[in-house]
């Protein structure tokens, strides 16, 4: 893992891509957002903001717009025509960068390591050979993360991460909603 994602397979990006990263998240942080992640395939740029509480259909128009304006006077996408979406990385996000952890603390996630779980030196009988779980992240320290399995603290080093998503849970959210 490089210092800013977990590995994707595509470790360089086109320098091109890099400034679109740059603009885009100066105008979400305009806009009073946070660039989250930002994708390119099949001819769409996918730009995926974040805000505390929440991001609404105004912030989105507006980081498209502000993008889509540079972006075109300085016709920096390579080829003819692409398509910009902007929206939210959704409930189920996908965790790539260290700080994307630190907002899905308290939360279930799914993940899947590089290495299995024995090799990694941990040594639940149920976990050995396994190289995906879910469970709840109850901290990140460092360059370590923290899982509760069955009521056992994991601890998985963020390098060895290949992939990890936040997973939706309704019932946890409407008891939540419910305290409020």
């Amino acid at each position: 893992m490089n210092d800013n994602n977990i590995s994707d397979g595509s470790d360089s990006r086109p320098s091109w891509l890099e400034r679109v990263e740059s603009i885009a998240s100066q105008i979400a942080e305009r806009e009073g957002c946070r660039l989250y992640d930002i994708e390119f395939s099949s001819r769409v740029l996918r730009v995926y903001i974040d805000k505390v509480p929440n991001v609404g259909i105004k912030d989105c128009e507006n980081v498209s717009r502000g993008i889509s304006e540079v972006l075109d006077a300085d016709n920096i996408v390579p080829g003819e025509h692409y398509q910009l979406e902007v929206s939210t990385p959704g409930l189920e996000r996908v965790l790539k960068k260290p700080w994307h952890f630190q907002t899905a603390i308290g939360k279930k996630v799914k993940f899947r390591t590089q290495k299995s779980f024995e090799s990694l030196g941990i040594t639940v009988n149920q976990l050995k050979n396994s190289k995906s779980l879910e469970a709840d992240l109850i901290k990140v320290e460092g360059s370590d993360l923290y899982f509760d399995f069955g009521g056992e603290e994991i601890k998985i080093p963020v390098s060895a991460i290949e992939k990890a998503k936040v997973l939706f849970e309704f019932e946890k959210e409407v008891k939540k909603n419910k305290k409020q």
